[in-house]
């Protein structure tokens, strides 16, 4: 499956922004999907996941309470809103799947993941 994640800008400090991930398997409705960011001279961290039922997700920490991930399954798309973002969430943000067969599972390591789309660049100003 193919990725594409985008909706990314340049914002300030305490907007939002809706990141969008499509798939281009029409039946992404069997991959459990993650978000990940990487900022310049960090490692890849985990931000969120969402189980391919929907009904399970999984937050990092840093930005919980600020975030939520979501998906529409007919539209082979999955979301991150994020909310209230600080210059500390600037990075290049990816989305990633990997096909399960459980529908109630979400995982967080980026090794877990077979697929990645090209990230989408995010820059808040202070």
């Amino acid at each position: 499956v193919q990725l594409q994640a985008y909706g990314g800008g340049l914002v300030q400090a305490g907007d939002s922004l809706r990141l969008s991930c499509v798939a281009s398997d029409p039946t992404s409705r069997k991959y459990l999907v993650g978000w990940f960011r990487q900022a310049p001279g960090k490692e890849r961290e985990f931000i969120a996941a969402i189980s391919k039922s929907g009904l399970m997700t999984n937050y990092a920490d840093s930005m919980k309470g600020r975030i939520s991930i979501s998906r529409d399954n007919a539209k082979n798309m999955v979301y991150l809103q994020m909310n209230s973002l600080k210059p500390e969430d600037t990075a290049a943000y990816y989305c990633a799947a990997v096909a399960v067969s459980s529908w109630n599972i979400v995982l967080r390591f980026g090794h877990q993941y077979d697929y990645w789309g090209q990230g989408t660049l995010v820059t808040v100003s202070s």
